[in-house]
């Protein structure tokens, strides 16, 4: 079958065939996929992807084509962010029939999707990746009028795609159980794609001792609760660092949390291998969230049997096993999220074990073989109308 994947994330895919989903999903599926990414010119991209990537880039039987990040002004990026994706989508349809249309996301790529069924009578499939309950009202330290604003915009736009889709991919259970009008929509719930088998075993880095964070919009990923956390025990572990990678535009603000603490570091973000390599030589990961879907660096940090120091919230606690590949810790709770890493920065042992549960989970539950199997069977059920779960 011939798909169409709508990406709303700008993290480029990852170079290694093995690694990327689209390539592993040819074995069952074809088509196309709609990119955002935060390169900027058609020769960034060549640089990244190699001579002849941009306009198209081809991995196994999937062609990516590229939406740039060619301005900051925010309204400007999705507005032309929302012409490219119906514009392109309806000209490769005419060029060659999809089967059906996977949004990932339910806001701007939901709607988009759901204008490209209603254009080209192609099924739908919209992926919910986030908690849409918490949408917005967990990006500043107070509710504000404009956050209840766009939580309602974002309500509006779940509602639509959903009631537009044939069917829904849920990450986890929870995320409709607040909306009983959505609750009747047929839906496929797995887990998101993690490269399981690429991700290299732990090894903690011999020259120094860190607790990683890996994520985006920092607030949302509970970076600063991170800091508070550890900046109250990092006088007793003078070895250990923290280090927070991801895409942080708002950098300034956070680097004001670490008030210059040396033992911190803010990395800036890195292609997938990279951060592989950098998660594998970690002695924690840590991601105190206040909003998630099934976050993927957790899996990948289990993949590579790192324990996890992680929040209760949404679909976390159905990939942490607490107490046996991790800890789950109350949203928000600092005190709570210092004591579990204190446990684990003082018992190396505890760590190993954990460690090894994780990765016995991920590479039991959550490989890529599953993967395909149940991505491609959500399409064939979208397409076909099957009810199955």
């Amino acid at each position: 079958m011939r798909i169409l994947f709508i990406h709303s994330t700008p993290v480029p895919p990852a170079l290694d065939p093995r690694a990327n989903r689209f390539a592993l999903l040819s074995s069952k599926l074809e088509g196309d996929v709609l990119q955002p990414t935060w390169l900027r010119t058609p020769e960034e991209v060549e640089a990244a992807f190699g001579p002849g990537s941009y306009p198209v880039y081809s991995v196994g039987n999937f062609r990516y084509h590229w939406f740039l990040n060619r301005t900051r002004n925010r309204l400007l990026y999705k507005g032309s962010q929302g012409w490219f994706y119906v514009s392109r989508g309806l000209r490769l349809h005419r060029e060659r029939k999809y089967d059906c249309i996977v949004s990932y996301a339910h806001m701007l790529t939901g709607l988009c999707g759901a204008l490209l069924k209603l254009f080209t009578r192609t099924k739908l499939v919209v992926e919910i990746v986030a908690s849409p309950h918490l949408a917005y009202l967990t990006e500043q330290p107070t509710v504000t009028l404009g956050a209840r604003s766009m939580r309602l915009y974002s309500d509006i736009c779940l509602h639509i795609s959903l009631w537009s889709c044939d069917r829904v991919h849920l990450l986890s259970p929870e995320p409709l159980a607040l909306y009983p009008l959505l609750r009747r929509i047929p839906a496929s719930i797995f887990p998101e794609f993690v490269p399981v088998s690429v991700v290299p075993r732990a090894a903690e880095a011999e020259d120094e001792t860190y607790v990683l964070l890996v994520g985006a919009p920092w607030r949302r990923k509970g970076a600063d609760l991170l800091i508070a956390a550890f900046r109250r025990l990092a006088a007793d572990f003078p070895a250990v660092k923290l280090k927070l990678l991801g895409w942080f535009p708002d950098r300034e603000r956070l680097e004001a949390l670490t008030g210059g603490a040396p033992q911190i570091e803010i990395l800036k973000p890195r292609p997938n291998l990279e951060v592989f390599e950098i998660l594998r030589r970690a002695a924690v990961l840590a991601l105190p969230s206040r909003c998630e879907g099934t976050p993927v660096v957790v899996m990948e940090a289990m993949a590579a049997g790192v324990p996890v120091v992680a929040s209760d919230v949404s679909g976390i606690p159905t990939l942490v096993r607490d107490g046996e590949s991790g800890f789950l810790v109350p949203v928000e709770n600092v005190e709570m999220l210092e004591a579990r890493l204190r446990q684990l920065l003082s018992d190396r042992g505890l760590r190993k074990r954990m460690g090894a549960r994780g990765y016995e989970i991920a590479h039991s539950e959550f490989n890529e073989t599953l993967y395909v199997e149940k991505f491609a069977r959500m399409v064939a059920d979208a397409v076909q109308g099957s009810e199955r779960v």
